[in-house]
């Protein structure tokens, strides 16, 4: 029987797109701990999470027992215009590294946020307007969430305050611009328009700001204003199940012109992207029917799996949060300002962590010149200028190609390109300058906020 020949770009079709959402924790034997109260340190209830989240978010969050959740057909329209997204083969790459590995890669930024959390953008902001509130809150790194979220809000009219990292919000005008353009407010954190911003400031003098300090702005000013939930990027399972579509897809792809990949490459920050595209593939590796090698890769300035602790910890800086138990750097700790995009976030989703905890999955980290220069080598090639986070996984996936190239072995390896960089200009210019050092953070700096960790 002749092989199949292989496309370039491997398209969906639009019936083939996920009409359901894949739950990984259903198929986990260990499941992710619960949300802790953090006053009386138990398992927060449905009631307690839905002063913050939307109620029906709070149902996606708790659910660790139904596989597939339906994805509303409203929901599924808007995916519809930028969903199926490619899996691409990177063919002049593989040519560039005379490598017998054969590398796709799954695109995700042929949408104006640029990025993934589009996927999740609109189904928490379907949720929110199905419930009758007025707007949402939430915080952005890098600026990709915020950017996918106001164009959420914008599509269902609903207002969306936004609480961006005090440093991107300054190296980001454009990103920021982008989000006002969608009616979004923006503000740089810590600010001092809340209590928690002003305490941050207080304790931090100069702080350029952390996702944990964001998210505490952005829960406060949810909690204490009618009509309005807090929503977030990554982290949670809810955010998870519904990045779910890019793994759905991916691995639709490859089953169609039977490809089974050999190791799969995720960036790291919350998890959001890593989570969703490994979905399925762990799945099958849970439920025994095949193997993976998972590989998450995180930036060396915040190695919140190479280098943290697995233990509950406050999901915020400000310590408003519930608690979850995950791999952390401690809620304290703050990335240099040196640290280009996002990742910034000092622990990781439960789920992940749990995964990561059995075995099932693995870590490294990799330091910020080197994921430039992986970066440089993929847009010279493959024609496409990735964000800074997506090339943390551009990177390990060229040095994996290489560990080819040496033994031989025609592996096949696949990578989430997670958006573009086109706003990301200030970190490119750093780079080409020399101005780009790699920080890594000391034992002492991160023994000094694990300090800090509560006593679960």
């Amino acid at each position: 029987m002749a092989e199949q020949k292989i496309p370039y770009k491997i398209y969906l079709e639009e019936s083939e797109m996920p009409k359901a959402w894949y739950n990984v924790r259903a198929d986990m034997k260990n499941k992710p701990a619960p949300l802790l109260n953090p006053g009386t340190h138990q398992p927060m209830t449905a009631e307690e999470l839905s002063v913050v989240f939307c109620d029906e978010l709070v149902q996606q969050e708790l659910d660790n027992t139904n596989a597939y959740i339906e994805i509303p057909q409203e929901i599924r329209d808007f995916y519809k215009m930028y969903r199926p997204s490619p899996l691409v083969r990177a063919y002049c790459l593989e040519k560039k590294l005379q490598t017998p590995a054969k590398i796709y890669y799954k695109f995700e930024g042929n949408n104006t946020s640029g990025s993934h959390k589009l996927n999740s953008a609109i189904a928490q902001a379907y949720y929110a307007k199905k419930q009758g509130l007025k707007g949402v809150t939430t915080e952005t790194g890098a600026g990709q969430w915020g950017t996918a979220l106001s164009m959420a809000c914008s599509y269902f009219d609903l207002d969306c305050k936004v609480f961006m990292v005090k440093v991107s919000y300054e190296q980001k005008p454009f990103r920021r611009e982008v989000m006002r353009t969608y009616g979004a407010s923006v503000t740089p954190s810590p600010s001092e328009t809340t209590e928690v911003g002003r305490r941050i400031l207080a304790a931090h003098p100069g702080t350029t700001g952390s996702l944990g300090c964001a998210i505490s702005e952005a829960v406060e000013v949810a909690v204490g204003t009618p009509g309005y939930r807090y929503v977030l990027g990554s982290v949670l399972n809810q955010v998870l199940l519904h990045q779910s579509v890019i793994g759905l897809e991916t691995k639709a792809a490859l089953d169609k012109y039977n490809i089974k990949p050999d190791i799969i490459i995720g960036c790291a920050g919350g998890g959001s992207n890593l989570g969703g595209l490994i979905s399925p593939f762990m799945g099958e590796k849970l439920r025994g029917e095949a193997d993976y090698r998972i590989i998450a890769v995180e930036p060396a300035s915040c190695p919140s799996f190479t280098r943290g602790v697995y233990a509950y910890d406050f999901c915020d800086t400000g310590m408003v949060c519930p608690l979850a138990k995950m791999y952390t750097l401690g809620s304290d700790f703050i990335p240099s300002a040196n640290h280009a995009g996002g990742l910034r976030y000092h622990g990781m989703s439960s789920v992940l962590s749990q995964l990561y905890d059995d075995g099932l999955m693995e870590a490294t980290s990799v330091e910020q010149t080197s994921v430039f220069q992986a970066a440089e080598q993929f847009a010279r090639v493959e024609g496409i200028l990735p964000a800074p986070e997506s090339s943390h996984a551009i990177r390990v996936a060229i040095d994996e190609a290489m560990k080819c190239k040496e033994t031989g072995e025609e592996k096949t390896i696949v990578f989430g390109l997670t958006g573009t960089g086109y706003f990301d200009m200030v970190a490119y210019e750093k780079f080409h300058n020399g101005e780009m050092s790699d920080y890594i953070p000391t034992d002492e700096e991160l023994a000094e906020a694990r300090a800090k960790l509560p006593k679960v």
